[in-house]
């Protein structure tokens, strides 16, 4: 047990959730189109960046669940490790949120949460979460694969394309951790099974499209 590892997990995601719940807080107010559509995707892909490059070479930079449980069902880590790497994720999530209400409000918070856009049903933001959640994985298993030099920046490249694709439908989670932080300090919690189930089953079958394609790749555990 490195603890090490968890603690870089922690603080990491404490970093990538403050850079992007702060952006939240800093354009929503004023400006919700700009937000949504160009600082907020920017604010959490370069957060991913910033904490992939700080910690990523201790713990591997995951900042994710969905990355967790994905890296242990392809046997790159263990199971007692993913749920110790979950546990860290949430909590740096948790108090990530709970700053960003300390220095604004609970509001600040709120605007954060993840939930399905005007029009778009639950349903429809479970599968949205899915589909691009599995992409994500897809990537990163891939990438910290075959391309390790470029990993670091093509995994936040693709983050701020999902926002992108998807910050106005399903509110672009792809992190259970995320939407956990905003969601239980923000203080609705409604809809946050939609982002616990989608990026989980999405982890998973972005692992097994990994897999079922790269057969011989082998496990480094």
């Amino acid at each position: 047990m490195d603890v090490r590892k968890y603690l870089a997990e922690l603080i990491g995601t404490f970093l990538f959730m403050t850079i992007g719940y702060l952006s939240v807080a800093a354009f929503h107010a004023t400006d919700p189109v700009t937000a949504g559509l160009l600082v907020v995707p920017f604010s959490f892909g370069f957060g991913l960046l910033a904490a992939i490059f700080a910690f990523g070479h201790i713990s591997g930079g995951h900042f994710n669940p969905a990355v967790s449980v994905a890296i242990a069902l392809d046997r790159r880590m263990t199971p007692v490790d993913a749920v110790a790497y979950i546990v860290a994720q949430v909590i740096g999530a948790l108090v990530a949120a709970a700053l960003v209400m300390g220095l604004f409000s609970q509001q600040a918070v709120a605007d954060g949460i993840t939930k399905p856009g005007t029009g778009v049903t639950d349903i429809a933001a479970l599968v949205i979460e899915i589909v691009l959640t599995a992409g994500f994985l897809v990537v990163i298993l891939t990438a910290t694969r075959h391309s390790a030099q470029l990993a670091a920046l093509a995994i936040p490249l693709t983050l701020v394309a999902i926002h992108f694709a998807s910050a106005t439908l399903s509110g672009a989670s792809v992190n259970p951790a995320r939407s956990i932080g905003s969601a239980v300090i923000g203080g609705d919690v409604s809809q946050l099974w939609i982002y616990l189930v989608g990026p989980t089953v999405g982890g998973v079958l972005g692992w097994a499209i990994y897999r079922g394609l790269n057969p011989t790749d082998t496990a480094t555990v």
